[in-house]
């Protein structure tokens, strides 16, 4: 049996329908890989398997692997360079399975063209970062292992770092496409709604590389500020001292791409439960997760935030963490506190050295 029978859209919501009846496979999987012998085995198991059991296993496969390479590195950013990728591993497996499996694929292939295209934008945007440099790793980790025991922190790696964000890319992504998958089924052709959901994960992937590339050319400005204390051209002191951008859809959110970025799996879950004629269902346990883990980790970063920046408080007044909550954009304030900022210190140490020489 490759897929649960079904008798209605509604059935393909259903957790006790669709996932259920296979998790014996999953058991067996791993006695049943010891088996292979050739690659036309290994295909047979694959087409064989149940394709979100499938994915399950691989993401904790993976959560292991994740876990030896950060101890030993002693660097806990492993999960991150992946999760621009694994997403759409994910979906593109349920595609390549379908055609195996000689299944309808055609909405399927739709959502894995949106996630491709989420895929290249977030990669790209995370190597300009720097984050696939040789020891490269988010510094709020520094700050968690600086606050947490040792033996705390290690727990905290195998349950959270390694295993549940590993397991959390594949439920944001496998969870709700396999719904979409089970329900092509009935509806094999795409839709005229499918399009429209199409459209809304474009126009948000759009936002997000447009907030993204607001940040990159502000914190590339800033940092050539505070290098060589020259105000680059098209920037204005006040703006480079505050520390933090507050122009464009940063005006508006204090995190327009986080909250793109929550919104596109959100929109997936609801793509689903549309797809599957349902109000809702428990494929929202990948996006409701996403958006927890969001709620902590934005914490987290604007407290780190506003400890650098005087300004930041103020603008947190006005501004949503996440969603809008005004029209007007951020307005800073008349009265500034005085402070000493990096570029200030940049100028005094250049003073010095030019003393020093005469």
């Amino acid at each position: 049996m490759l897929l649960p029978v079904l008798e209605s859209l509604r059935d393909c919501s259903e957790y006790s329908l669709t996932v259920e009846p296979f998790l014996p496979q999953l058991y067996a999987l791993p006695a049943r890989l010891l088996d292979v012998r050739d690659s036309e085995g290994l295909t047979q198991l694959y087409i064989e398997t149940n394709p979100l059991l499938s994915a399950f296993a691989v993401s904790v496969f993976l959560a292991g692997v994740f876990l030896i390479v950060s101890e030993v590195n002693r660097n806990y950013s492993q999960v991150d360079r992946l999760w621009s990728i694994l997403p759409n591993v994910y979906v593109d497996h349920l595609a390549i399975w379908a055609r195996l499996a000689g299944l309808p694929h055609s909405r399927i292939d739709l959502v894995a063209a949106f996630t491709t295209v989420w895929s290249c934008r977030l990669t790209f945007n995370y190597w300009r970062r720097g984050g696939y440099s040789v020891g490269s790793e988010d510094y709020r980790w520094e700050i968690v292992k600086s606050k947490v025991p040792g033996v705390a922190f290690f727990l905290l790696n195998v349950t959270f770092i390694s295993l549940i964000q590993s397991v959390l890319l594949f439920a944001i992504s496998c969870v709700p496409a396999y719904a979409i998958l089970l329900s092509s089924r009935f509806d094999p052709e795409i839709t005229a709604a499918d399009l429209a959901y199409f459209a809304v994960e474009v126009a948000l992937l759009l936002s997000e590389f447009l907030s993204d590339g607001q940040q990159w050319t502000y914190q590339t400005a800033k940092h050539q500020y505070y290098k060589d204390a020259k105000l680059p051209r098209g920037w204005n002191q006040a703006d480079l001292d505050r520390g933090f951008i507050t122009s464009g859809l940063w005006a508006y959110s204090r995190h327009p791409n986080f909250f793109a970025e929550q919104t596109i799996w959100f929109v997936l879950y609801q793509w689903s439960c549309y797809a599957t004629n349902s109000l809702y269902s428990w494929t929202f346990i990948g996006s409701g997760s996403l958006i927890l883990l969001f709620q902590g980790s934005g914490w987290l970063t604007e407290a780190i935030t506003a400890g650098r920046y005087p300004e930041y408080a103020e603008y947190q007044r006005q501004v949503g963490m996440f969603i809008p909550t005004s029209l007007r954009g951020y307005q800073a304030p008349a009265h500034k506190p005085k402070v000493i900022r990096t570029s200030d210190l940049t100028k005094r140490r250049q003073e010095k050295e030019k003393q020093k020489q005469k």
